[in-house]
């Protein structure tokens, strides 16, 4: 049966050329479109959609409010489509932590020519969000407002080599789930490195946003930088990250090379890289996530000797990445999202006494 979608933005263009690009697809079917969140909730309650696409800036009611509404009165799978612009970063991220399902970017300039060139992955993010597990909103969305600056970590954490390594990958509902994980780490964690597939405009935010919220340091790799302990690590846009040694320490490796399973960054490169030069001290975890990125590496860090886990079914908003992985054999376990935390830790303690 085809995918229902509502396509709801204040732009006919865009309205227009989504509709052309979603209908192409014969598992879509795009029942109506809307202009503003008034209309498209008289259409969501005649039409019954399975996924709506939600301009993030919309007249008459702001696309956050109404998607607040909705996922509180009417949870249902939303891909936000928004902005590559420095505001469109932050309320798109700030829509995520709401329960929008993911979320595709629009060009400032040649909507139609942009929105044709992603025509596949836009298809892709409406079928996967169609398989969503979406939950009613309990939050208050004043939460979402930035928190006041945590004092910078002593200079003497700062410094600290690590022989343990934690490496997460995630993508569709990742944004939540990594933040999730990281506010329950400790200052002096074990180092953490990272992907999340996100578009390059909003990586920066997507750090700052993680750093606001965990006692660890979040900041974006740079080429060569240390690993450390106390500190996590995602890579700037539309970069692939890896670890590599460095005599007895990790270092960081930023580059622009070719996308792997249609990711940049990809988790694959980065378990690839931490299974190679790491090996059975580090951890590795999938979280959240659509397709199978990660798979195959978090396969190797098993194979290298590392403890693996995923993200299980229920807590996961894609059990896409988590259940290929289980389904190759990468994951030796597998848990709710609000276990691995602790467990992350647990694991890396062990291996590195063992």
């Amino acid at each position: 049966m085809a995918v229902r979608v509502l396509v709801v933005d204040d732009s006919a263009v865009v309205r227009q050329v989504l509709t052309e690009l979603l209908a192409a697809d014969p598992e879509i079917e795009v029942v109506g479109t809307a202009a503003d969140p008034y209309l498209a909730r008289e259409k969501i309650k005649r039409l019954n959609p399975d996924v709506i696409t939600l301009d993030v800036e919309m007249p008459r009611m702001d696309g956050l409010a109404f998607l607040e509404n909705l996922m509180r009165l009417r949870p249902m799978p939303v891909v936000m489509v928004s902005s590559l612009t420095e505001r469109g970063a932050d309320v798109t991220l700030q829509a995520l932590a709401l329960g929008a399902v993911d979320f595709v970017t629009k060009p400032k300039l040649g909507v139609a020519q942009g929105l044709e060139e992603y025509a596949s992955q836009i298809a892709a993010k409406v079928k996967g969000a169609a398989k969503a597990r979406v939950q009613a909103l309990v939050r208050p969305a004043q939460r979402l407002e930035p928190e006041s600056p945590r004092p910078a970590a002593p200079m003497t954490a700062r410094f600290r080599t690590t022989d343990r390594l934690i490496a997460i990958g995630a993508s569709a509902g990742g944004t939540e789930a990594i933040r999730a994980v990281l506010e329950q780490m400790p200052p002096d964690a074990p180092a953490i490195v990272l992907t999340q597939h996100i578009p390059g405009g909003f990586s920066r935010a997507f750090v700052e946003r993680l750093d606001r919220h965990s006692p660890m340091l979040v900041r974006e790799a740079s080429d060569g930088e240390l690993i450390l302990s106390g500190h996590a690590y995602l890579p700037p846009g539309d970069r692939h990250l890896r670890v590599i040694r460095d005599g007895a320490r990790w270092r960081c490796r930023v580059d622009g090379g070719p996308p792997v399973n249609r990711h940049r960054p990809a988790a694959d490169v980065l378990f690839r890289s931490v299974a190679q030069n790491a090996g059975p001290n580090a951890v590795g975890a999938i979280l959240t996530g659509m397709g199978d990125d990660g798979a195959r590496g978090l396969l190797e860090m098993r194979e290298a000797g590392a403890p693996t886990l995923v993200q299980d079914e229920a807590t996961s908003v894609v059990w896409g990445m988590p259940g290929a992985a289980v389904k190759l054999g990468a994951a030796e376990e597998v848990l709710p999202l609000d276990r691995i935390p602790a467990r992350l830790l647990e694991l890396a303690g062990i291996h590195a006494r063992a």
